[in-house]
């Protein structure tokens, strides 16, 4: 039997002054898989596309891990080199102890920083969602040098953009030992099936293997601990938003914002504030939920495209 081709973006069509990312025929993008130590573990990442060209460096949110790009990766790796990592305690990288690793917001930044050195990668578009914007928003700020634009998707960074779930959870980080639970209804298996349909008016878009795959995850030996730090040391996120804010103001990076608008955690108003601080930003509102790439992998990915396409140098 004949395989059918894949189809991935690969080719660039001028329409005018409009750049638009069209869909080929194409098996020249592949997927490699590998491990490589960092900051005293080993860190799985992914990794596509021809090696001196542009990186792009995706950073995935919660409970998921690399795999929620590998129906981008294919998309963006004709043209870009792409990175995906997953941190400590997630996905494939290795998982140790809250005993023996730190899991902060900035411990989680430090490591993913050490892999880059490891691999040589100093210069890159970063895509940012969920747990991945406080990770990147804290390498943004260690090196600024190292950006070329940013791509945000239901990265919060801006307090209108937190959902009706927080002040719940800020009740949490207030005094864990008497609310868990929020602790018990942030790691169940509804909210973790929720993290994908809510919102979206096309659930049978979602496969359930993802929910079901992250659960079964969640509730591996060690995970309970290791989520458990992870979600108290948010708060230190919403503290640091001014900085963030103020970072994006100073420096008003190349910015794409690509929402979900109907995400109940992180609200349609957090992508329409990023302009307050980044004036020229490209903000595309999607009618899809959280994880919005399940339904809307081919628009972002053609939205990107152009955005990259249009970038100086």
């Amino acid at each position: 039997m004949t395989r059918l081709p894949r189809l991935v973006f690969a080719v660039m069509v001028l329409f005018g002054s409009t750049v638009h990312a069209q869909a080929v025929p194409s098996d020249s993008s592949t997927t490699t898989y590998h491990h490589a130590q960092a900051d005293g573990v080993t860190l799985f990442y992914r990794e596509a596309g021809p090696k001196d060209a542009p990186t792009i460096v995706l950073l995935h949110g919660f409970p998921t891990s690399s795999r929620q790009y590998e129906k981008l990766i294919p998309l963006l790796a004709t043209r870009y080199h792409v990175i995906a990592p997953d941190y400590p305690g997630f996905g494939l990288s290795d998982a140790p102890s809250p005993d023996h690793y730190a899991y902060t917001f900035d411990h989680l930044a430090q490591t993913t920083a050490s892999l880059f050195e490891t691999l040589g990668v100093g210069h890159y578009t970063l895509y940012i969602h969920d747990y991945g914007a406080p990770v990147g928003f804290r390498l943004l700020l260690a090196h600024p040098e190292r950006l070329r634009a940013l791509i945000v998707q239901n990265g919060n960074a801006y307090r209108e953009g937190l959902g009706p779930k927080w002040p719940k959870v800020a009740e949490y980080w207030a005094d864990p030992a008497a609310h868990p639970e929020v602790l018990e209804t942030f790691l169940s298996l509804d909210s973790t099936r929720q993290r994908h349909v809510a919102g979206t008016a096309h659930p049978e878009r979602y496969d359930p293997q993802a929910w079901a795959d992250e659960f079964a995850f969640l509730s591996r030996p060690g995970q309970r601990e290791i989520q458990a730090a992870l979600l108290y040391d948010y708060r230190t996120n919403i503290a640091a938003y001014p900085q963030w804010q103020a970072w994006l103001r100073a420096h008003r990076p190349s910015t794409l914002v690509v929402w979900g608008a109907n995400d109940p955690s992180f609200i349609a108003p957090g992508a329409e504030a990023y302009r307050r601080d980044v004036p020229d930003a490209h903000i595309h509102l999607l009618d899809a939920g959280h994880f919005a790439l399940e339904e809307k992998n081919d628009e972002i990915a053609r939205l990107i495209l152009d955005f990259m396409a249009r970038l100086p140098g």
